[in-house]
This record gives C-alpha cells, structure tokens and sequence, in this order.
C-alpha cells in the first residue's frame, strides 16, 4: 500500500510540473550600466494549447534598442516617454520602445522558442535587486498573464505566474 502511495504521489508531482514551468529569461544576471540581451524563454503554451502572441513590457530603467522575431513571426514595438531621461551614448533618451509584441507565428505546446530584446540597462537602475518584464502569452485558447512580480527577492518562485527577472548586478 505505501508503495502505491508514493507512485501516485510521484505521478501527481509530474502531472503538475508542465503547468509550473514559466517564461524566463535565459541570462539570469546582468550588469547596470551596460548592453543586456534580453532572451526569453517560452518553453510551452497554455494548458496544451499552441503560443500565437507574446507581449512584453519593458520596465522603467531599461533603454529597448531592437526585438528580434523567431522565424515565422512578426514582431511590432510600442513606443512612449519614459519616467526620466537617462543617459545613453553620449546623449539623453525621454522616450523610446516600451512593449514588444510578437504574433503571427504558431508555437505548439512543449516547443521551446527564444524571443530577443537588445537592451540598455541605465545607471539609473538598482544594483543587487531583481528586474521584471511582465509578459502576457496568448495561445489559441488561453492566456496566460507571467506579470506577477514578488514583494520579497529571496521568494520570487513563491509566485503563480512570476513575471521573468534579472538580478541586476553593480557596474562594472
């Protein structure tokens, strides 16, 4: 009896995890004050259901240079004024890209796919903190919204839907 016990706890564990992967970012750490690429990691869709659209917020902080698109998608960029000007190559940005979505493509369930952002990452920010990009995956049927970002650093998985971070590291 307490074998079978164990085997179906096993299987309940497995039969979870699918559903507590989340999009992240592939580098987990980055410097203030330098270029950051910022790859995220889409490793499945909702609940079965095929990936059609990724939305990203680029926080405050963070200068969005170019979005790369995956082969078969198209990427579009929304640009704003940004909280402050920040210093970048010998000049000062008020405004610039602030979302990436990328659509038109098809990424089936349990498919990994990168998607690209080339970024700055200003003097501006906080170093030995955690920056989030809220994202928002759309799939043919679902939607999952990863923007949850966590009150406590040291807990950030302690999150349904945890928006991707990057340690911020001081300049170097």
């Amino acid at each position: 009896m307490i074998r079978l016990s164990s085997y179906l706890l096993v299987v309940a564990a497995l039969a979870v995890a699918p559903a507590s992967a989340h999009i992240m970012l592939e580098s987990r750490e980055a410097s203030i004050g330098t270029a950051y690429k910022a790859v995220f990691v889409v490793p499945h869709g909702c609940a079965g259901s095929p990936t059609i659209r990724l939305h990203v917020q680029i926080p405050d902080g963070v200068i969005a240079l170019e979005a790369k698109s995956p082969a078969g998608w198209n990427v579009a960029t929304t640009k704003g004024k940004y909280a402050d000007a920040y210093d970048y190559q010998g000049g000062r940005v008020s405004e610039g890209i602030k979302e990436v979505d990328w659509s038109g493509g098809k990424l089936p369930d349990k498919t990994r796919e990168t998607f690209v952002i080339d970024t700055f990452l200003t003097d501006t920010l906080k170093p030995n903190t955690t920056l989030y990009f809220p994202v928002v995956q759309e799939c043919e049927q679902g939607v999952s919204r990863w923007i949850e970002i966590p009150t406590d650093d040291a807990h950030p998985h302690d999150s349904k839907r945890p928006a991707p971070g990057v340690k911020l590291l001081p300049k170097q």
